[in-house]
């Protein structure tokens, strides 16, 4: 038996070891392998790791300047809220005194050109309509308005009687006439509110007028002394108080919602100043004094729309103007004057207000009258010692076409001071050819 385990082990344990000796190669080789395919592996995943890192890092570059300008929005939006509830803030403020003297659900914030009135029932303001399309004052308020006016008119005019030949040669009667007239108004004016449609004011004017008028009178070319005409030059200035107006106008509806505002007005004219047929005349009838007023009192109903469409607004105004007559009783130049009837009037105004911001705005407009002529009751005077005046009888001018182009700018200072400045442009011959006007109303 030993002989035996010995003689197998003497076999067995070498061929055991050859065994394991023989594929020792092939194994070390695919360790080899794998150990190289696990660092590929690892630089691999470290490549895609520090990509994705970059990738994460520029993302959230990208979401931190995201981030600022989403914070930048912020901060204009809410500058912009700011803005619009300091706008709300004075508008409530500048409406706070109406608010406190009106019933509950009335209107507290005004109304500016071109913006609509959501919460209001209060028409914007337009400047060129003058104190016809300024906003009806609230019950309680007191508003006071200053203003200076200038006026320039340049008439010429050239009558002949006679035959025209060629080359502009005339043979016959002719008259020659060239006025001027400059006229500045100073006027002190207030407007209370009796109730919130309700409104009762008064204007005091104060004039300065300068007329100045260069005639050729009338020659007959049979008498003496016709181959020279005589031309008469007269200046005639006046200074002192207008004729005062009072009006009253009434705010009709509520207005808004695609719906205009319609306010109706009446306004008095009280002839309290210088009448024409009472100034001194020359020989000739011109005047050596200028008149400061009509003469006539006068009584204008009018109906005023006013549609904001923002951001403009429309505006038309339509009044009719009657004149009383009255009884003259003067003498001029041969001429018993008995009594003067002055032409009624109509008159028509249209035009579109822009907003600019919420403080100032411009219109633009155009203003139409038709001025029916006047009747005058007169008498030549006679040598008749016994009857010096001739039988009365009457004479109507001619109708007057008055056009006017209209601009205005107005701009809100404060709460309480606004400026109005027009400025008009005539469109007729009938019409004065520029007139501008400053108006600084003050709210109380």
């Amino acid at each position: 038996m030993p002989g035996f385990r010995g003689l197998v082990q003497s076999y067995v344990v070498p061929l055991g070891c050859l065994a394991a000796a023989l594929p020792a190669p092939a194994f070390a080789q695919q360790a080899t392998a794998d150990a190289r395919t696990t660092v590929s592996d690892v630089e691999a995943l470290r490549a895609e790791l520090a990509q994705a890192r970059a990738q994460i890092a520029e993302q959230s570059q990208k979401l931190t300047e995201q981030q600022r300008r989403l914070d930048l929005m912020e901060q204009r939006l809410s500058g912009l809220a700011q803005t619009t509830q300091q706008i709300r803030n004075e508008a409530l403020a500048a409406a706070a005194p109406a608010a406190t003297a009106a019933p509950t659900g009335s209107a507290s914030r005004a109304t500016t050109v071109g913006e609509p009135p959501k919460d209001s029932d209060r028409p914007p303001v337009v400047a060129v309509l003058d104190q016809q399309g300024s906003v009806v004052t609230r019950k309680g308020e007191l508003v006071a308005e200053l203003g200076i006016d200038y006026t320039r008119s340049d008439r010429n005019r050239t009558l002949f009687r006679g035959t025209g030949l060629v080359n502009t040669v005339l043979v016959g009667v002719f008259d020659i006439n060239e006025s001027r007239q400059d006229l500045i108004t100073e006027s002190v004016a207030a407007r209370y509110g009796l109730t919130d449609r309700l409104e009762i004011g008064v204007r005091v004017p104060f004039v300065y007028r300068s007329d100045e008028q260069v005639t050729v009178p009338l020659q007959d070319p049979d008498q003496d002394g016709s181959g020279t005409l005589s031309r008469n030059r007269q200046t005639a200035t006046a200074k002192g108080l207008g004729d005062v107006e009072i009006s009253a106008r009434y705010q009709i509806n509520k207005g808004g919602g695609g719906t205009p505002f319609l306010i109706a007005g009446l306004q008095g004219v009280i002839p309290t100043g210088r009448d024409p047929y009472e100034v001194p005349r020359n020989k000739l009838g011109l005047a050596t004094k200028a008149a400061t007023g009509a003469g006539f009192f006068t009584i204008t109903p009018s109906l005023t729309a006013i549609l904001p469409s923002e951001p403009a607004v429309l505006f038309s105004t339509i009044g009719y103007s009657m004149n009383f007559a009255k009884k003259v009783d003067t003498l001029i130049s041969g001429n018993q004057i008995d009594r003067v009837d002055p032409g009624d009037q109509i008159s028509f105004t249209a035009g579109i207000g822009v907003s600019l911001n919420d403080r100032t705005s411009m219109n633009f407009g155009y203003s139409h009258a038709w001025v029916f002529g006047t009747k005058t009751t007169r008498r030549l005077v006679q040598a008749n010692a016994n009857d010096p005046f001739g039988e009365p009888f009457s004479i109507t001018d001619r109708s007057l076409q008055v056009g006017r182009m209209l601009f205005g700018i107005s701009h809100k200072f404060t709460d309480k001071l606004q400026v109005n400045w027009t400025f008009e442009i005539g469109a007729t011959e009938d019409a004065p050819d520029l007139r501008t006007s400053l108006r600084i109303p003050i709210r109380f």
